[in-house]
């Protein structure tokens, strides 16, 4: 099979003034597989179509500016293209479809052990999709719901929606093992509670989990994991906490659309803050999720006490450090949960709820032509900047999408 290994792309390079390009560079395309035991593929092509920013491409860029990238670049090259979240066109067999991100030598590339190793498209290892063309492993181009199956151009609200498959199985993977971790953490209490059998319990047990939940910030992830808690929990009592006035439309969106409580943190103090999480749940919290990105979430449930006894505490942030005093956290028996992936399973679950789902109200379009003049300045003033919306995507291959729709 012959290709054309050439594209332009916007890509991530180990420098301090532009760590972030844009420009024709040279594709590749070694084999990968998809699960250990599986044979390894050579990608197919694929025309993305539809990119959403995400926070570790951001991240991924300050390392570039810090000349901290290159053990993230593909086998022998020096720069990596960006971008793991959004819809691209599979050339070869006529439909859409989202890329599964993980693959590698592991049983599961998303809990792999340290014998294994993994890949991320657009972040680790593999190439992302801000290209005009990339090749991707056949397995890994998940299929959209039969509905769509026949589509040639795709509705925009569909598409904003879509960009959200990789945060939401995030999402369904953190609401998964919380409930694991709240079953095998309280089972034997609600046994003891309810005289009742093993099997009773633990199920009662995932229930009470989310008796009375925090959500430590307003992004995406924090988003995504309420509406799984209020999707699987209906009479689960869900706050969310942030800096956000509580007229933003983020707050908005989480009061309408998951029954939940908001709490603007604006001008308290970490005291004021944790006591007034309490006073607004009626007591501590029972899973306490962070997903702020700071290290107050963590002082908030532990140093003063928003979080309960036997409670959870779910850190999903990316950098702050969790500190808790060793005697009060032993004598509380809390848990502290950090797991940061999903698997395919989970990916297939996001898109179906995705595509009925309202999320394409949080998108808003950067122009590709502004992006690619300069990157840099479209990260750092448009995309994540104070005031920035909650999702910033840009239509890739205008050709494949239906802006009426």
């Amino acid at each position: 099979m012959i290709y054309d290994l050439k594209t332009n792309a916007t890509y991530f390079v180990n420098d301090k003034n532009k760590p972030i390009r844009y420009g024709e560079i040279n594709l590749i395309n070694p084999p990968r597989r998809r699960l250990r035991n599986e044979p390894e593929k050579e990608g197919i092509e694929a025309l993305p179509v539809f990119c959403g920013f995400c926070g570790t491409d951001f991240e991924l860029m300050k390392m570039g500016r810090a000349s901290n990238l290159t053990a993230k670049f593909p086998i022998g090259e020096q720069r990596l293209i960006n971008g793991h979240e959004g819809v691209v066109w599979v050339s070869g067999e006529n439909r859409f479809a989202i890329v599964l991100i993980r693959g590698g030598d592991s049983y599961d590339p998303t809990r792999f052990t340290e014998d294994e190793s993994y890949f991320e498209y657009g972040c680790d290892g593999a190439d992302g999709i801000f290209c005009d063309k990339g090749y991707f492993n056949p397995d890994m181009l998940l299929h959209l719901p039969e509905k769509y199956k026949n589509l040639t151009r795709l509705p925009l609200s569909l598409a904003k929606r879509l960009v959200f498959s990789d945060p939401y199985a995030c999402a369904i993977f953190q609401h998964e093992r919380m409930c694991d971790i709240g079953a095998a953490q309280n089972f034997r209490v609600e046994m003891a509670r309810n005289n009742c059998n093993e099997e009773l319990a633990r199920k009662l047990a995932c229930e009470s989990t989310f008796d009375r939940a925090v959500i430590f910030g307003l992004g995406t992830t924090g988003l995504f994991i309420g509406d799984q808690i209020r999707r699987n929990h209906k009479n689960a009592k869900i706050l969310f906490v942030a800096r956000s006035n509580e007229k933003s439309g983020k707050a908005e969106f989480v009061k309408e659309n998951l029954n939940a409580d908001y709490m603007s943190t604006a001008d308290m103090n970490e005291y004021e803050i944790a006591e007034s999480i309490i006073n607004h749940l009626g007591g501590t919290a029972t899973v306490f999720v962070g997903t702020s990105g700071t290290e107050l979430e963590s002082r908030i449930a532990f140093d003063y006490s928003a979080l309960g006894c036997n409670g959870i505490y779910d850190s999903f942030s990316l950098g702050p450090k969790v500190t808790y005093d060793t005697m009060p956290f032993g004598f509380k028996n809390q848990v502290i949960l950090s797991s940061i992936n999903f698997t395919q399973k989970h990916m297939e679950q996001a898109i179906e709820i995705l595509c009925d789902s309202h999320f394409d109200e949080l998108v808003k379009l950067i122009d590709k032509e502004e992006f690619i003049a300069d990157p840099v300045c479209a990260y750092e003033n448009r995309i994540y900047c104070k005031g920035a919306p909650l999702k910033t995507a840009v239509i890739w291959n205008k050709a494949f999408i239906d802006e009426e729709k």
